[in-house]
């Protein structure tokens, strides 16, 4: 009987090779995306792409709105930040930081793992976000993973232990490129940009951007991806 897995697919290269390192592992993959206000759907469309083509048993999106609260540059009209050095995107919490955004994706990816007596849940976190975002530190991670087992039927009763698997968490942008590449990812489906055009053409200058062309030109990959610059 195949292993099942739920994997949450914004459609960015770091959850795309968790999608592959899933499949690569025996897992039969469930993706799960949201459209939750962000300032492009774009990535959506990316992910759609992606779970078609990778074979996901099945893709789900989920509409949560979370414009409602803002506080972040992907859900208020706040200006993304360009042309930022190394320096200044690995200090601090940047203001594309969405509160509790992991805390909530999580939480669905739980309710449809349960529903689907799924027991592990793959997310891409990763070490050039754990300095930025407060959500991808392997304590956070431990910590939901605890709170999971408490929260579900299976892990009150015993039957099932919930799982949450961080593979790219210590890699650099690089080495998780590399990965994606050995294992056959097609890197041209996925979409990085904080703020592509409505072309899909990314920006080129957003801190995603700057850390995606950065890995690639480290990992001697060709970037396939269109920038407006």
């Amino acid at each position: 009987m195949a292993k099942k897995a739920v994997v949450l697919l914004s459609g960015g290269v770091d959850s795309t090779t968790i999608l592959a390192i899933a499949q690569s592992q025996g897992y039969d993959v469930y993706t799960m995306s949201f459209r939750y206000g962000q300032r492009h759907v774009l990535e959506l469309d990316s992910a759609e792409r992606i779970s078609q083509k990778m074979g996901a048993k099945k893709h789900v999106i989920i509409d949560i709105d979370l414009r409602a609260f803002g506080g972040s540059a992907l859900t208020d009209d706040i200006d993304v930040p360009k042309e930022r050095s190394d320096q200044e995107i690995g200090t601090g919490i940047p203001i594309t930081y969405v509160p509790a955004r992991n805390t909530i994706f999580l939480s669905f990816a739980l309710a449809w793992a349960e529903t689907l007596e799924i027991d592990t849940i793959f997310i891409g976190v990763n070490a050039l976000d754990y300095s930025g975002y407060p959500d991808c530190r392997p304590e956070y991670i431990e910590a939901y993973q605890r709170m999971g087992n408490l929260a579900t039927k299976a892990g009150v009763e015993g039957t099932a232990k919930l799982k949450i698997e961080t593979p790219l968490i210590s890699m650099t942008k690089a080495q998780i490129i590399r990965k994606g590449a050995e294992l056959g990812v097609d890197y041209g489906l996925t979409l990085s940009c904080y703020d592509p055009d409505p072309q899909g053409k990314a920006c080129g200058a957003c801190d995603s951007c700057l850390l995606r062309i950065k890995g690639f030109e480290e990992a001697g990959v060709v970037d396939p991806t269109i920038y407006k610059t």
